[in-house]
């Protein structure tokens, strides 16, 4: 049940201050229980958890600051390790804290956790030598006894089977009793193996202490060992690493100073019994003194690097044995101060409030404990100031002399009480748990808390360094016989839990209540007259009846038209709402009117009033500063909030997605007005590219033919065109001795001799078929047959031999020989007009034969 407080610079902010609460105490006549630690467990469980969750809560922004794992295992481990060497196995629970701490987790300026540290109060070492029946002692020393290896017993001298008197109930079994579990908590903050092996010989030495047992014959004499305990003298020497003569003499003998002499004077068997348990405590508390210091040096972050904290505070429960004595005094008083903080906080104030913001309440009746602080802490006269002003009387304390006192200082208080027919000399406080009775003998002894010189100077001789080093660094802490008047164990505690208090002050708290469903710590299980005692106990009825009768929810004016204005603003009803800029209460106090008359008048808000008794004013309030709410009220104003924000965001939306389709179009016609440009301008260009191409062919075409013109020209030695229409016309003779009789011409074709002409093989004798197609300039040849001109309509085609003709170079003298040879003329058959029909022209070369 932690208390959390964030603290700024110089300016202390809201925060998370979980406070234990305290537990329930049985009321008489209920059977008081040996053990009333309910909710230790529940609350050291509770702040492990709590503390988990704000470390890895802060963890997702941190972990690009620091590697992962890096700083859970020191938190996680500091934990562990605490509870192991401070928590312990009582009637009630199984991990009961027997210390109470507060834990600083420290942030920097972006909220991350950066580092924490520890302080505790009250350790409760007398369970190391003496433990209550049923229960068992610290946790580590049972952790040793069955977790550590052949090697490491024979290194502290624990035998397996061996049976040491501080160790009761030592064959019950623990979730807790894990001794690898310690050891790796030890290795994560950083305690060295050497280390680690010096403490588990002190501890070890502890247990050996504790079963020494002392005779005595004489008073006059020093007390003797059993020779069974003589053997444990020497182990436990060996492991504190001191001499065992001396340290059996620190334990018999005490020394008396007489001005600047000393005198020795033995001690008796109840004595040296006490010397031997307040060596154990004092060594024990100084280790445990010596971890939390360690702790916070590991994980303590630099001043400079936090500015803010979060405190959790887990403290003891409220406490009833049947034997209770200083310890759970303290305990108590703490729980009652606690206890208090939430009763002004909480109660007196909020109802305070009320009154002060105009509302018409009626007050609810609590219980108010500062009679009982009075009684325990009160000036001039108290439990304290007496119990520290015996503890200065340099005398032996009496029980009965110290109930004398009581009863004649404090006999006004109505908190405390006497037993008068019990033998014990005792006195009964009403706490505002319940009546809880102390035993006076032993208290004042306790409150002076002595350590013999003699123990403190043996081990500060310790060859152990660890030790060694403890001792000297508290050598001017740890009280003497002289400074024993100075500061008592409730002077301690009372300094330390103010100091506490004064943090909560200043901070905003919240309470997390444990309440213990069952005695038997069974799951899912409830009983009824265990957990209502609790509640009222704790205070919580009182609570509940406030909250149920008045305002748990209370919000400044500006804070609520910040919030909730805007259902006035996107309402159909009609309001008057001011602004809230002009800052001046009345502006918001009608603000605030005018929005809350708006959500009355709503539709939703006719139904609940109807279940409700129709009661506007049962669920809001307003209030001078403040709007007081209901948590129904609060609920509707929620949800009427939740349904505006939701049309905004769907209008919203609705905007957005209207500007995205537009922009969307607008893009698509952009991006097709461009695409249709680009394609004309491609296609333009395709076309300029094309007509170009087609000149360029047309220009070649025309150059290659006149080229192949005027060669074949050159080469058939100036032949020259037929014309039909100037054909010449040809003598009687040429044309009878030169013509050619075809079938299916009447007329007889004449045949024309070129300068080079053409010579037909035996003609006229030889029946040819001559077809012309008209003799072009195009067409190059030697010699041709005389037609009649119509172009395209005659085909010359010779029958003779391959159906050929030939071109000569010269006019026949003589006979003539057709010869059927390639004619070495290169442009005489191109034929560059792929229409005609031609051919034949360039097959046979005519040669002269004489």
């Amino acid at each position: 049940m932690p208390p959390g407080q964030v603290q700024g610079e110089g300016v202390l902010h809201p925060c998370w201050l979980h406070l234990s609460g305290p537990e329930p105490l049985p009321a008489n006549p209920r059977p008081v229980h040996p053990g009333c630690d309910e909710g230790v467990s529940l609350r050291s469980s509770a702040t492990g958890v709590q503390t988990t969750y704000l470390y890895s809560g802060r963890r997702s922004l941190q972990e690009r600051a620091e590697p992962a794992g890096a700083g859970e295992p020191v938190l996680g481990g500091q934990r562990r390790e605490r509870c192991r060497k401070g928590n312990a196995c009582t009637l009630r629970n199984n991990n009961s804290s027997r210390f109470g701490k507060y834990i600083q987790l420290q942030l920097d300026r972006r909220q991350l956790l950066v580092g924490a540290s520890v302080q505790t109060y009250l350790l409760e070492k007398t369970r190391v030598a003496c433990q209550p029946a049923n229960e068992r002692n610290f946790h580590i020393f049972y952790q040793m006894l069955k977790g550590a290896t052949d090697e490491q017993r024979k290194e502290w001298k624990m035998p397996c089977g061996k049976h040491f008197v501080w160790l009761p109930n030592s064959e019950k079994t623990v979730e807790e009793d894990s001794f690898q579990e310690t050891v790796e908590a030890m290795v994560h903050l950083g305690i060295k193996a050497e280390r680690q092996r010096q403490l588990f010989r002190i501890l070890s030495g502890i247990l050996q202490l504790g079963n020494l047992n002392f005779s005595s014959m004489d008073e006059s004499q020093p007390c003797d060992l059993d020779e069974q305990s003589k053997d444990f003298l020497q182990r436990a020497a060996d492991l504190l690493c001191v001499p065992a003569e001396e340290l059996l003499m620190s334990l018999r003998v005490r020394t008396l100073k007489a001005g600047k002499q000393s005198v020795l004077k033995p001690c008796c068997r109840a004595e040296c019994s006490m010397r031997r348990d307040c060596l154990a405590k004092v060594i024990y508390a100084q280790l445990f003194e010596w971890l939390v210091t360690f702790i916070n040096n590991s994980i303590c972050a630099d001043k400079s690097t936090w500015c803010n904290f979060i405190g959790v505070l887990d403290v003891y429960g409220f406490e009833c044995f049947q034997i209770n004595n200083l310890e759970q005094l303290c305990i108590n008083y703490a729980n009652e101060k606690l206890q208090q903080h939430f009763v002004a906080h909480y109660l007196r104030a909020q109802q305070e409030e009320y009154v002060s913001e105009g509302l018409e309440w009626s007050f609810v009746k609590y219980q108010d404990n500062q009679s009982c602080l009075d009684l325990l802490e009160g000036s001039p006269v108290s439990v304290f100031s007496l119990l520290n002003e015996e503890s200065r009387l340099n005398r032996a304390s009496d029980a009965k002399t110290m109930k004398v006192r009581l009863e004649k200082e404090l006999s006004n208080n109505a908190n405390i009480s006497w037993d008068k027919f019990s033998k014990q000399p005792h006195f009964t406080v009403a706490h505002y748990a319940g009546q809880v009775a102390y035993q006076i003998q032993g208290m004042v002894e306790k409150n002076k808390d002595p350590v013999p010189p003699e123990l403190i100077k043996l081990l500060q001789k310790s060859e152990n360094s660890l030790l060694h080093h403890i001792f000297t660094d508290k050598e001017t802490e740890i009280p003497t016989s002289k400074g024993l008047s100075k500061v008592t164990v409730v002077s301690k505690f009372k300094n330390s839990l103010e100091s506490l208090m004064r943090i909560l002050h200043t901070t905003t708290p919240h309470y997390t209540r444990c309440i213990k469903p069952n005695p038997d710590c069974k799951p899912l299980t409830f009983k009824k007259e265990e957990v209502i005692m609790q509640l009222e106990a704790c205070g919580i009825v009182e609570t509940i009846h406030i909250s149920a009768a008045g305002f748990p929810i209370r919000i400044p004016f500006k804070g609520f038209m910040q919030r909730y204005g805007l259902i006035a603003k996107y309402s159909h009803v009609k309001s008057g709402i001011h602004s809230i800029d002009a800052g001046a209460d009345y502006i918001l106090r009608c603000g605030v009117e005018n929005l809350l008359s708006v959500v009355s008048q709503h539709e939703a808000f006719d139904p609940l009033c109807k279940d409700n008794s129709g009661k506007h004013n049962s669920w809001v309030h307003c209030g001078r500063t403040k709007v007081f709410l209901t948590q129904l009220m609060l609920d509707f104003l929620e949800y009427q909030r939740k349904k505006v924000l939701c049309q905004c965001a769907f209008s919203i939306q609705c905007c957005w997605l209207r500007y995205q389709r537009r922009r969307r179009c607008a893009r698509l016609l952009s991006a097709t007005r461009i695409q249709a440009v680009v394609r004309s301008w491609l296609v333009r260009r395709q076309l300029q590219r094309w007509n170009r191409a087609a000149a360029v062919i047309q220009n070649t075409w025309r150059m290659w033919r006149a080229l192949l013109k005027a060669l074949a020209e050159t080469e058939l030695d100036d032949a020259k065109d037929l014309l039909e229409a100037d054909v010449p016309q040809l003598n009687a003779i040429i044309r009878e001795r030169g013509s050619v009789q075809l079938s299916f011409i009447q007329k007889p074709v004449s045949v024309r001799g070129w300068p080079l002409g053409l010579a037909l093989a035996s003609a006229p004798s030889i029946t040819m078929s001559l077809t012309a197609t008209g003799f072009q300039k195009m067409v190059s040849v030697m010699a041709s047959l005389n037609l009649p001109s119509r172009r395209g309509e005659y085909k010359l085609e010779p029958n003779q031999y391959s159906q050929e003709l030939a071109s000569i170079r010269a006019q026949p003298k003589g006979s003539v020989k057709l010869h059927y040879r390639r004619s070495p003329l290169l442009y005489a058959d191109r034929k560059p007009d792929m229409k005609s029909d031609m051919s034949g022209f360039n097959a046979i070369l005519l040669e002269k034969t004489l």
